[in-house]
């Protein structure tokens, strides 16, 4: 996925991943996130406890088929989760709804954060394209979306970083299907 510094600045996100042949791997390590287009479904599931599985609200109608095409072309996307227990009510939240990150094609794993201290992992969570790309997210203190809250880069040490990071944290990481968020 070689792109030049314009490409790597411009791209959409959904143009990268177009572009990656082989692997899209996603580090998540904040125990709260509070992107506004979550906010309605987090306030209905904190009132009743009851996830929004509907694949037609929110970001999931975009997001499901750009992560259907990528595995249909042979992509294997995975997502690792770091979290720290018991867990946020937000990582609540986020456990109840990731059925449909499975159901568009993505395995994902959580890690209990006590089973990471002796991992050297970024300052930031990240997106890794075809161990050719790292795009980190920048959040505000709060969870929301900085307006600058994308980074790229073709950084061999940051990819490097990025790769031993996932891979470790995957390895050590719980499916699923598998893990049990345990509440407050």
């Amino acid at each position: 996925m070689p792109l030049n510094a314009q490409a790597l600045n411009t791209a959409t996100f959904a143009e990268l991943l177009a572009a990656t042949h082989r692997t899209a791997v996603h580090l998540e390590m904040r125990d709260v996130y509070a992107v506004g287009e979550e906010t309605d479904d987090f306030e209905t599931f904190l009132r009743t406890g009851t996830p929004n599985l509907d694949p037609a609200r929110l970001f999931w109608p975009q997001w499901m088929p750009l992560v259907q095409d990528a595995v249909a072309r042979g992509v294997v996307m995975r997502r690792a989760r770091i979290v720290s227990e018991p867990v946020t009510d937000y990582i609540r939240y986020e456990h109840a709804i990731t059925p449909l990150n499975l159901q568009a094609g993505e395995d994902v794993r959580w890690l209990p954060r006590r089973h990471a201290s002796d991992i050297a992992l970024p300052g930031n969570d990240f997106w890794l394209l075809d161990d050719h790309l790292v795009q980190f997210h920048h959040f505000t203190g709060t969870g929301d979306w900085r307006p600058d809250g994308k980074e790229r880069t073709t950084d061999p040490a940051a990819i490097a970083l990025c790769t031993t990071a996932f891979e470790t944290v995957w390895e050590r990481a719980i499916p699923h299907e598998k893990y049990t968020v345990q509440a407050p």
